[in-house]
């Protein structure tokens, strides 16, 4: 999938996100995944805009120990990881709108 937003990998998982020292919001996607391609343009806008979050894509097909270990069962799944932890899980597609309400604890409006 075509885009800006930076692709993780089981590989450099740990150093990218875990380890960060601003929130990382993680979406969990498939190239074959119809409604994970409907949300890109709406994630990719969320991380133009907000600087104060990371946004990340880790293709599960590609990476499945990095989506079995945090449990990732329907995609898209978007996990906000904080400290090393998952703070916040939001499954399916949604609008923007949606997204940015759920991530509201962790970006300036």
């Amino acid at each position: 999938m075509a885009g800006t937003l930076k692709n993780v990998t089981d590989a450099d998982f740990e150093a990218v996100v875990l380890k960060s020292d601003k929130p990382v919001l993680v979406d969990f996607w498939a190239a074959w995944c119809g409604p994970c391609r409907q949300i890109a343009p709406s994630l990719e806008a969320i991380a133009a805009e907000h600087g104060e979050i990371e946004v990340v894509k880790l293709n599960i097909d590609e990476n499945p120990a990095t989506a079995a270990k945090y449990g990732v069962m329907s995609i898209p799944t978007l996990n906000v990881y904080q400290g090393g932890d998952v703070v916040k899980t939001i499954v399916g597609a949604k609008p923007k709108a949606a997204i940015l309400r759920d991530l509201d604890p962790f970006i300036q409006a």
